[in-house]
């Protein structure tokens, strides 16, 4: 969200219309099928391989590539580039081979448009691509070098204007080129016992640490396999309430599973502590962020927020030098002496009326940052603090400046668990966020959507963006926010979790505003497939949540025109 009016976010990307068909055209020239498992000699010729030495070995277009621990296939590091204006976030590594030899080339990648290649192979280069995955996948492919070949540069990238991808443990298995190699794997070591992060009377949440080596792991209960993951957290669910069970979890890769790790036992809920998806929020609800500070907007009172707007959310929280912990800080010489006080009163008035009030942490400069489990608690602790303090029903997480998602996840499941079932929880991502199940936002997301309130989503300050159907749309049209909220709803939330998240009026975002009217049309077209665009959903979604705009300060200075017509149509929903 921006705290000062018609100023675009920088977004240094670029969306064209022929990369898609760009995209194809090399997937059909260039994927082959596997080849069969390389020979008892074959070694793989990658240096780091698994990127366990940083970038080591390899180098990067634009500065464009970085070393995570999260999300990873195997070790306990991985590839993270990130594509940006003309850069497609090549990372190329040269690696020794044979002449006149067959190598398969492989490696494991998640998240955008992803690329595998390689090139100066004297007779044929060859590569291979995937659009997007949520979870890790294999690419390969073989090729053959020239008489005289001894060297090839091998080759990952990712695409213009999409999320950044992540690789892990590249291969080139054949015969041995002389310039050195990872080893091949061995059966990983036994995870330790894993902690329960979460229950609900239907569910456990369990997290571990990562273990070297491991490409995945196995989640038994009672001795029982019953999930396997590539992450080091897994929710069992199916359980009986008031039931103590025992979890163990085991660690695998190409070589085979490790033994098992020491027990844990959790004890399920007798009644569902989570919060259970929508709330109590309305099946139709309108949500408003309130300023708590002058941009040159109407000054309000929450108490002159008006009745067609069901959420509230109090933008923004301030970070504390504590990591991961936040606070809230009323500015009351901004808002013309408004109290502590009456800023209280007047949230217990909106929910006496039916309305929920939240606090937003981040917006536009926001620096909060849960990037391990220390962060993750103090987040948790903090916002209950402030929920106890002011009153606030649940929290809204609008960061825009990067999102960690195991921690996020384990943050927001330790304030449910503190909260109980009343809390709601809201997200305002970035167009750019939601584009694939694989960014860290759309995983936060699905991670808790059993008590996950509504994404609201900003279709604005963004530029061209893909809709789920392939094609690009431009901001500010009807197709645009129908084919974008299409991209949620086939990726996995509940219909009542989606949300269309636009601006006021044409000063209160850099660009994207579209008219009340149109806000209306893409709601219809959503839920009954009528007033719709060019673009038209496969099928309807009676039960989307609504609406939300960025602000209701903005929109008291256009005479309240957006929540007029907007609340009035999102409340009239079947």
């Amino acid at each position: 969200m921006d705290h000062a009016p018609g100023i675009p976010r920088p977004r240094g990307r670029r969306i064209t219309l022929w990369s898609a068909a760009t995209a194809l055209a090399l997937s059909v020239a260039g994927l082959t099928a596997a080849a069969g498992p390389a020979a008892a000699a074959d070694v793989n010729n990658v240096r780091n391989a698994g990127y366990e030495s940083g970038l080591a070995d390899w180098t990067c277009t634009a500065g464009s590539g970085t070393t995570v621990t999260s999300p990873v296939h195997s070790g306990s590091t991985a590839l993270k580039a990130t594509p940006a204006g003309q850069d497609d976030a090549q990372c190329t590594q040269p690696v020794a081979v044979r002449p006149g030899s067959t190598y398969t080339l492989s490696a494991w990648v998640q998240g955008g448009y992803s690329y595998l290649g390689v090139t100066g192979t004297g007779t044929t280069d060859v590569s291979a691509w995937t659009p997007d995955t949520t979870s890790w996948k294999q690419l390969s492919t073989t090729f053959t070098t020239g008489a005289s070949t001894t060297s090839v540069t091998v080759y990952t990238h990712g695409w213009y204007g999409q999320a950044a991808y992540y690789a892990d443990d590249v291969s080139v298995y054949g015969p041995d080129g002389g310039g050195g190699g990872d080893p091949a794997p061995t059966v990983p070591a036994a995870p330790t016992a894993p902690a329960v992060s979460a229950t609900t009377s239907s569910s456990v949440s369990l997290s571990w640490p990562a273990v070297p080596g491991a490409t995945g792991y196995k989640v038994y209960r009672d001795g029982t396999k019953v999930s396997a993951v590539t992450g080091t957290s897994a929710t069992v669910t199916g359980l009986t309430a008031a039931t103590s069970y025992t979890f163990q979890v085991t660690a695998t890769n190409s070589a085979g599973e490790s033994a098992k790790s020491a027990s844990v036992m959790a004890t399920t809920a007798a009644t569902d502590t989570g919060g259970g998806t929508g709330g109590p929020v309305p099946k139709h609800a309108v949500t408003g962020y309130w300023q708590n500070f002058n941009n040159g907007a109407t000054v309000q009172k929450l108490s002159d927020v008006p009745s067609s707007y069901d959420i509230i959310a109090v933008a923004f929280a301030d970070a504390t030098s504590t990591p991961g912990a936040v606070t809230f800080n009323l500015d009351s010489a901004g808002l013309n002496g408004y109290s502590v006080d009456q800023f209280k009163a007047d949230i217990k008035a909106k929910q006496a009326a039916g309305k929920k009030v939240v606090v937003s942490i981040g917006g536009q400069n926001g620096t909060v940052s849960v990037n391990d489990s220390a962060s993750a608690a103090n987040f948790a602790n903090s916002v209950y603090s402030l929920m106890q303090t002011y009153g606030f029903d649940g929290v809204d997480i609008d960061l825009e400046n990067g999102l960690n998602a195991p921690y996020m996840t384990q943050a927001l499941r330790s304030l449910s668990a503190k909260a109980g079932s009343s809390l709601v929880i809201t997200m305002a991502p970035q167009t750019i966020d939601m584009q694939s199940t694989s960014n860290s936002y759309f995983q936060t997301a699905l991670n808790i959507k059993d008590i996950l309130t509504v994404v609201n989503m900003q279709y604005y300050n963004s530029g061209s963006m893909l809709g789920c159907d392939g094609k690009v749309y431009s901001q500010g049209s009807v197709d645009f926010l129908t084919a974008l909220a299409c991209i949620q709803l086939q990726g996995g939330l509940a219909p009542s979790q989606v949300g269309l998240g636009l601006p006021a009026s044409t000063s209160a975002a850099g660009s994207g505003y579209v008219s009340p009217s149109a806000v209306d049309n893409a709601l219809d077209c959503l839920t009954a497939g009528t007033n719709c665009g060019s673009f038209k959903p496969s099928k309807t979604y009676p039960d989307l949540r609504g609406a939300m705009t960025w602000a209701t300060n903005w929109d008291a200075a256009a005479g309240n025109a957006w929540s007029n017509a907007v609340g009035a149509h999102v409340h009239a929903l079947p």
